[in-house]
């Protein structure tokens, strides 16, 4: 039965309480002036009541406030321990929420003033009452109203009663505000669907990073492992073609160390929780497509190239993508396939009359099966393309066909988007 009283809990809420007992000392004087107002002849009535009616509306604002709700919010996180997410920044209030904080805030000065006003005054009483049974004196009362002159052994036992009771009644109202809580502070549905979408942009986001380390960095390895390999092999007998490996080594992997020093750039943080401005390591389009195959080719893998159309044209978010698809699409090559890669890169041209069915960049990348496994298998590359192409609307397929590996892509482009 004593549980209640002894928790941790209920001293952490009836220390909420207690806040809002103090937060509603400014109302309660100001109700206090007004009343011995309306009580005095010598100020006239008409401006009493124009004074009350300014001094409601300047009482009334802060309850309505965002920032109010949010001071409440974090107060019942820490002292009531409900679980209550953070208000979505620069999200605003609907009048729903508005309302049930205003309640919520209204509740809370209401109650924590009756706790605040029985700590002041039956705390005291009760202190009164055990006092007099050990034979303190504590003036010339003797008791408190119908109690004065009682016996000291039944003042004692009201003044144990008063504490209990009060306990009990602060354990209560802590209860009923930690249940309360989350119905008059919880998100109203906008907010749950705002932070949703702030949730699913932050997966994105990090999606998006994690692609572009396992692209830029496995091919960077994938190339460098097959350079040292190569020139492992002809170190004593062609010394040039191991100083041309080295230097491509050296050149993949700085390029390599630009793309990752930019993405852990996109991940700092800064103490205010904003991200400082990514690193200057520029982003890889289509329009280095030539260095790239370049690249493979000073690997070791033969490839053979049908470009057609202006690369440097497409719209940056077309030609970014397109870049990885096929530099993944090399990596995957280069690790689980054998002989040469064709690559067939299509750029259409701006039609003079626009096509109903929209333009698309069709990327084509093939080459041989190995007797163990196709290109892809076993990693996460052709995953990460299929994201890259879903995410911009397009369509992809990829997989054996006539003992070859071969991936399809076509990509839409949009019309009057950024180059």
């Amino acid at each position: 039965m004593l549980g209640p009283l002894v928790r941790v809990s209920t001293w952490r809420r009836a220390v909420f309480l207690l806040l809002g007992g103090v937060l509603a000392l400014p109302y309660a004087l100001l109700a206090a002036t007004f009343a011995q107002l309306f009580t005095r002849d010598a100020v006239p009535l008409p401006m009493v009541v124009g004074l009350l009616l300014v001094a409601v509306v300047i009482a009334a604002v802060p309850v309505f406030l965002h920032g109010s709700r949010t001071l409440e919010i974090a107060a019942a996180r820490a002292l009531l321990a409900v679980e209550l997410p953070e208000p979505p920044a620069g999200h605003r209030l609907d009048r729903e929420t508005r309302l049930r904080a205003a309640l919520w805030i209204a509740l809370h000065l209401a109650t924590g003033g009756v706790v605040v006003f029985a700590a002041i005054s039956a705390f005291p009483m009760a202190l009164v009452f055990i006092a007099q049974q050990f034979g303190i004196d504590t003036g010339p009362a003797q008791g408190f109203g119908p109690l004065i002159g009682q016996n000291r052994v039944w003042s004692t036992l009201v003044g144990v009663v008063v504490l209990v009771g009060l306990g009990y009644a602060v354990a209560g109202l802590g209860a009923l505000a930690a249940s309360m809580a989350p119905v008059l502070l919880g998100p109203s549905p906008a907010e749950r669907i705002a932070g949703l979408e702030a949730r699913a942009a932050r997966l994105a986001e990090r999606n998006r990073l994690a692609r572009e380390l396992h692209d830029s960095v496995g091919h960077a390895l994938t190339v460098a492992t097959l350079q040292a390999g190569a020139a492992r092999q002809v170190l004593d007998g062609d010394p040039e073609f191991a100083r041309r490996a080295l230097a491509a080594i050296e050149e993949t992997s700085r390029a390599a160390m630009d793309d990752l020093d930019h993405v852990l750039g996109l991940l700092r943080e800064r103490e205010d929780g904003a991200r400082p401005p990514a690193g200057t390591a520029p982003q890889r389009t289509l329009a280095q497509l030539g260095r790239l195959v370049d690249d493979t080719r000073g690997a070791g893998l033969p490839v053979r190239t049908r470009i057609a159309g202006d690369l440097a044209g497409l719209p940056a978010a077309v030609s970014r993508e397109g870049y990885r698809i096929v530099q993944e699409g090399l990596t995957n090559a280069a690790r689980h396939g054998r002989g040469p890669v064709r690559l067939r890169v299509d750029v259409p041209a701006e039609p003079a009359d626009p096509d109903p069915d929209g333009r698309w960049l069709e990327i084509e990348l093939e080459n041989d099966l190995t007797a163990a496994t196709g290109p892809g298998g076993g990693g996460r590359g052709l995953d990460g393309m299929r994201e890259r192409v879903l995410l911009l609307g397009g369509r992809i397929s990829a997989g054996p066909r006539n003992g070859r590996w071969q991936v399809q892509v076509r990509l839409p482009v949009p019309r009057g988007e950024p180059r």
